[in-house]
């Protein structure tokens, strides 16, 4: 009867680059790959940081002009990034009420 010893490759620390053993075309779809990832994590990351900053502001009611304002200025700006293009009377005003506010906080 016959052994038959097999060898497997050395182990190596390192890991192993496999992007540099596909094809042009893989390594591309690869790197979209990894960079939506990325965006959708940031995304994300940038929704909960948002949800929190709403529910302090729900949780907390302004004890001053300033802070009502500052409660203002972040609707305003929830308000002005759904506005079209096309809709420069609503950007106009909304940028009036945050200069009258820049305005007044600096009277004060």
């Amino acid at each position: 009867m016959h052994s038959i010893v097999m060898r497997w490759p050395a182990m190596t620390d390192g890991p192993v680059e496999l992007d540099s053993r596909r094809g042009m075309a893989a390594q591309k779809a690869t790197g979209l790959r990894r960079i939506l990832a990325d965006a959708e994590a940031h995304a994300a990351a940038l929704r909960d940081q948002h949800l929190r900053t709403e529910m302090q502001l729900l949780d907390a009611p302004a004890v001053s002009w300033p802070e009502a304002a500052a409660k203002a200025r972040y609707v305003l700006n929830l308000y002005r990034a759904t506005l079209g293009e096309q809709d420069t009377h609503h950007r106009d005003l909304v940028a009036s009420v945050l200069n009258d506010f820049a305005r007044l906080d600096s009277e004060s």
